[in-house]
């Protein structure tokens, strides 16, 4: 697990700057059916190597009920990742301190758009005066939040459609820093 001092060097050096023509922007009510693509992509293709077909159908089904996916992402704060104007990623936090959902199409995986929009994502819960952020991540995805400063509180079992996925607990705090409002810090 890194120290404080890594942990804040994520969220306010050049590290955290986008790639290229990537563009993080508030998700608006016509991105759903892309968000939804992207979704689906992501847990068919990253998420495949870690849970069995079963699961993965289970957890992006063939369609969804675009009103009712428009519906939570937008009762959420919801960010979308945009690479030469096309909706590559998208990820979000609640109220109540969850950060939701964080997916990114496997065509421009590893390429920092998850750093980008966890980045910005920190950087408005900080500065909506959440002390930190919960995450229930899978997999697939908990080596990515460690790196972001996450830390695992518990593993557990979550229930989708009727099949059991494993996943995790995680969650950072927030800590005051002089030169950038607020970062996570370890804990």
């Amino acid at each position: 697990m890194p120290g404080p001092a890594m942990v804040q060097n994520l969220i306010v050096t050049s590290d955290a700057r986008p790639p290229g023509n990537l563009v993080i922007r508030r998700y608006e009510a016509g991105d759903a059916g892309d968000t939804w693509r992207v979704f689906r992509a992501a847990v068919h293709g990253t998420a495949s190597r870690d849970y069995t077909a079963e699961q993965i159908e289970a957890w992006a089904p063939p369609s969804v009920d675009e009103a009712r996916w428009q519906e939570r992402r937008s009762a959420s704060r919801t960010y979308v990742a945009c690479w030469d104007g096309a909706v590559v990623g998208f990820g979000d936090f609640t109220g109540d301190g969850v950060l939701d959902m964080l997916f990114v199409h496997p065509d421009v995986g590893g390429r920092g758009v998850a750093r980008a929009l966890v980045t910005r994502i920190l950087r408005e819960a900080a500065a909506d005066g959440h002390q930190g952020l919960r995450v229930h991540a899978s997999r697939t995805a908990k080596p990515a939040f460690e790196r972001f400063g996450f830390a695992v509180d518990a593993t557990r079992l979550a229930e989708i459609r009727g099949q059991q996925l494993q996943n995790f607990d995680m969650s950072i705090v927030f800590e005051p820093d002089s030169s950038a409002g607020t970062a996570p810090r370890d804990g």
